[in-house]
């Protein structure tokens, strides 16, 4: 079943640390807590900036409940070596350490309710990297109902990307596009 986001699901951006968006559109609130700092540059935001308030405090509270919840998630599956060319149907799938993924497509084929969860770094350590990588929605799929907790840092560069992303540390997208939300305990930086 999807993780319950509580609050954080209203989020298009939230992070601990801070928050830079610059030549970005981000549909959805964006948040910051316990840091304050929102910095946009040529940023849209379709949704409201919340950096330090109770609504920021609830859905950080929120987001580490849910993050804390699919760390126990049990797995369907576990993989290992490269996600690009592979067709997916709904499922937990596990992969115990890193994934760096240049080039290439993961489709993830399913009806549109569906739900996928990626977790990365399930013995304790690992970090999500695309490079020109891209997730495809096949079959009715939606992009609303895929989840990626990672254990570490999720970073992502010309790549189109699919899904919720729910990180330990840092996410960082340059260029490409994310097709939902970016919820990080630490930084998150759009450009």
């Amino acid at each position: 079943t999807a993780p319950a986001l509580g609050s954080a699901a209203s989020f298009g951006i939230l992070a601990g640390t801070a928050v830079t968006c610059t030549d970005y559109t981000v549909t959805g609130d964006v948040g910051v807590y316990p840091g304050t700092a929102v910095t946009q540059t040529n940023c849209t935001i379709a949704g409201t900036v919340h950096a330090n308030d109770s609504v920021a405090v609830q859905a950080n509270s929120d987001f580490f409940t849910a993050y804390d919840a699919l760390a126990l998630a049990p797995c369907d599956v576990v993989l290992t070596g490269s996600l690009a060319g592979l067709t997916l149907a709904p499922g937990v799938y596990c992969l115990d350490a890193a994934v760096a993924e240049t080039g290439g497509v993961l489709t993830l084929k399913g009806p549109s309710n569906g739900i996928w969860i990626f977790k990365v770094g399930t013995l304790g350590t690992g970090a999500l990297t695309g490079t020109g990588f891209s997730v495809v929605m096949a079959g009715g799929g939606q992009a609303r109902n895929v989840y990626w907790w990672v254990a570490e840092a999720a970073t992502l560069t010309d790549s189109n990307f699919r899904g919720t992303i729910l990180a330990g540390a840092s996410i960082t997208v340059t260029r490409g596009s994310l097709d939902g939300q970016a919820l990080a305990g630490a930084a998150v930086t759009l450009t």
